[in-house]
């Protein structure tokens, strides 16, 4: 970090902005348990701070990382020159009124689940095993069996890169599949307002309970991990299968890169052994794709995004072709 940078940090952390830390490392902060460390991490308990935070890096230049629990990033073993905002526990108020469920950004996915389940509400059964933020869920329009979060959105509140707030209408959002226009907004998703028909709570919690035995069968739960690595494509899905399949079928699963391997349990999985570097999981990640393009045809995007030393996101895949 330079004087003139640590400077403008040291000015920021001075301010009522939250928990403040300086060079926290980023694999206590997410789920690969890859990544060096971010000069100033920042963990705030209001919209204010937030706002406080997103001026004073607009102003000064100074790159901005937006992180929940983590689960769909890659940080690089450089960490991160600049802030990593967390939007976190003090941020995680969850609210149920009739159909209707408000939530912070910081919630915890698994949590907002099971307290529709238990209010009768349907239609989150599909995040039941996901372990992310409902900010991240958003943002990335998350879900599984080819569903959405967005499917249930009435509005989302954020706070944008000039500190001010907003609230956005579901077609504001423009949601699609892992999508949604929120990503590259530079904008912050403090709170979201959820739709969630009447049902059965018996039904309900069977569908969970089926889901999550599920991905206790076909998912690496020990072992840590983004989640699904690369996207399925209805293209792809229709013709030869998901992401899963088809890198089993070029004869990938339970390769290993360094301290990083294709999940014996399901090759959309990509585990670290412990001790895994970014550059482990991005020359893994590039070996997929060439073999897949080779073997079928396809070509295989990531829904992970890996973040730059300089704090700017990309999907993996566009880092790992540069190797």
């Amino acid at each position: 970090m330079n004087n003139q940078l640590q400077k403008k940090l040291e000015k920021l952390a001075s301010q009522d902005v939250g928990q403040v830390a300086f060079s926290e490392l980023l694999s206590q902060h997410n789920s690969w348990k890859i990544g060096g460390a971010a000069d100033l991490f920042i963990e705030p308990d209001n919209f204010k701070q937030i706002a406080t935070v997103l001026r004073f890096v607009s102003v000064n230049q100074i790159p901005l990382v937006v992180i929940g629990q983590g689960t769909n990033l890659l940080f690089d073993d450089a960490g991160v020159r600049g802030v990593v905002l967390k939007i976190g526990e003090k941020m995680a108020d969850i609210q149920i009124s009739a159909n209707t469920i408000v939530a912070g950004g910081g919630a915890w996915v698994p949590q907002l689940t099971r307290m529709a389940m238990q209010a009768g509400l349907s239609g989150l059964e599909h995040c039941i095993g996901i372990p992310g933020t409902v900010g991240g869920l958003v943002m990335m329009n998350g879900g599984s069996q080819r569903k959405g979060i967005g499917e249930n959105v009435v509005t989302v509140t954020v706070v944008n890169n000039a500190g001010i707030t907003q609230q956005l209408s579901q077609s504001e959002c423009d949601f699609s599949y892992r999508h949604s226009a929120l990503q590259g907004s530079g904008c912050i998703v403090t709170r979201v307002e959820l739709n969630c028909p009447a049902g059965d709570v018996k039904k309900i919690r069977r569908d969970m309970l089926a889901d999550l035995r599920n991905r206790r069968h076909k998912f690496p739960r020990k072992q840590p991990n983004c989640g699904s690595v690369f996207l399925s494509t209805t293209a792809m899905h229709s013709t030869v299968g998901p992401p899963g399949k088809v890198i089993e079928d070029a004869g990938l699963k339970g390769l290993r890169v360094g301290n990083a391997e294709i999940s014996q349990q399901h090759a959309n999985f990509i585990v670290n052994l412990g001790g895994a570097s970014s550059k482990d999981i991005l020359i893994l990640i590039k070996h997929v794709r060439q073999k897949v393009r080779e073997h079928i045809g396809f070509e295989l995007d990531c829904e992970v995004r890996y973040v730059q030393p300089d704090g700017i996101l990309v999907p993996a895949h566009i880092q790992a072709d540069k190797l």
